[in-house]
């Protein structure tokens, strides 16, 4: 093709548009960095047949490439910084995230229970290492799986994170998913101590609305952060961290005395 055939193509309306000719770029740039086949081109005119008018789409081209290549570094980098490990943390989380959060849940119990013990253990006193397995089996076979579910519903049913969904979702924490861990944690935890039905009852009606009292000044605001900013998969971490004051005030309640019945 001669060149002034050539430039009679160029000019021609089909390709004078500069809208058209970007759009034709993108469509090629996203081709060539993702890697699949080529597509039938815009108006018509497949990419091959383009490749015959010029060089407009080439440098728009390699410009592309090059920019997700700076990304693709850029986050790998950024990766890289990352203590090994969060990012081992990271990896298990997403592999495995059901156990992976039933062990954490379990450890920062543990490690709670530990630090309860100790802030209220007389000079001669020694940790109770029972009570201890104790708090970290009801973080390893009910609040962990539970919050999994738990955070995950709700990221389904209000996937927002305006205020407003925000606050249905504290509300929602406060009204379901509260009541009914402290209940099963007072039931589970006394169960586990040779307490009776009755017992557990009494126990029940002594402490847990004094408990849900006492959450509705800490749980709000932990809440509002674990919702707002933290994502869906570190949600029962984040609360779990908020969980460890928490749940040395928790463990204290349920390793009272018993409730007359």
């Amino acid at each position: 093709m001669n060149i002034v055939a050539l430039s009679k193509r160029l000019i021609s309306p089909r390709f004078s548009n500069p809208v058209s000719l970007h759009g034709i770029n993108d469509a090629l740039a996203e081709t060539v960095v993702s890697g699949r086949k080529p597509i039938l081109g815009f108006y018509g005119r497949s990419f091959h047949h383009l490749r015959k008018v010029g060089n407009y789409v080439a440098p728009r081209v390699f410009f592309v490439s090059s920019r997700f290549r700076n990304l693709s570094t850029n986050s790998s980098s950024s990766s890289s910084k990352q203590p090994a490990f969060l990012r081992w943390y990271l990896r298990k989380l997403e592999s495995n995230p059901f156990m992976t959060k039933s062990i954490t849940t379990s450890l920062i119990y543990m490690a709670a229970d530990l630090t309860s013990q100790m802030i209220t253990m007389q000079p001669s006193g020694s940790y109770d290492l029972i009570r201890t397995a104790r708090m970290a089996s009801f973080g390893l076979v009910f609040l962990g799986p539970c919050q999994h579910v738990w955070f995950s519903y709700l990221s389904r049913i209000l996937p927002n994170r305006d205020v407003l969904t925000t606050f249905k979702k504290i509300m929602m924490g406060q009204a379901l998913f509260g009541p009914f861990s402290n209940t099963v944690f007072y039931s589970y935890n006394a169960a586990l101590q040779g307490e009776t039905s009755e017992e557990i009852l009494a126990r029940l009606k002594r402490d847990l609305v004094p408990t849900l009292r006492n959450g509705l000044l800490y749980w709000p605001l932990c809440d509002f952060v674990t919702f707002k900013y933290v994502p869906v998969h570190l949600q029962p971490l984040m609360n779990s961290s908020c969980a460890y004051i928490w749940t040395i005030y928790l463990t204290y309640m349920a390793n009272q005395t018993k409730a007359d019945s």
